[in-house]
């Protein structure tokens, strides 16, 4: 699952990852025994360091055409839900140096120039274009 997070001034956050450089929507999995909105909610803080609220479901995605292939040898297909959600304070993003080398507030039209995956810039586009919509990919 993955977090399109605003601050007060309608940037969006974004994280780095460490072990490839792109920017991506701060999110991951959930763990046994989480609910998905504590899970963003941990993920998000994990991070990047923001504490949100998660306020609406921006879209879901399945689409067969993207896949994960680990190094270890399992390929599974992605199913990702994505949440539109508000910083719950006003301050900056720390990285985890673990999975994110980086993260910080964009202005909307500065995300166009980021080195991203574009399965990641397709559910941003949606959730910044059309944030009264559910996507269904």
């Amino acid at each position: 699952m993955f977090a399109v997070v605003r601050n007060q001034r309608g940037q969006v956050l974004l994280a780095q990852r460490a072990d490839t450089g792109r920017w991506e929507l701060p999110g991951g999995w959930i763990e046994v025994g989480e609910s998905a909105r504590a899970a963003l909610v941990r993920e998000v803080a994990e991070e990047a360091g923001i504490a949100i609220e998660a306020t609406a479901v921006a879209g879901i995605y399945s689409d067969p055409g993207q896949v994960i292939a680990y190094a270890n040898g399992p390929i599974y297909q992605q199913f990702a839900v994505c949440f539109h959600a508000t910083a719950s304070t006003d301050q900056q993003p720390q990285p985890d140096n673990k999975e994110t080398a980086a993260a910080t507030w964009f202005d909307p039209e500065a995300i166009d120039q980021l080195g991203m995956h574009r399965a990641i810039r397709r559910r941003l586009a949606h959730a910044l274009n059309e944030p009264d919509k559910t996507h269904f990919d």
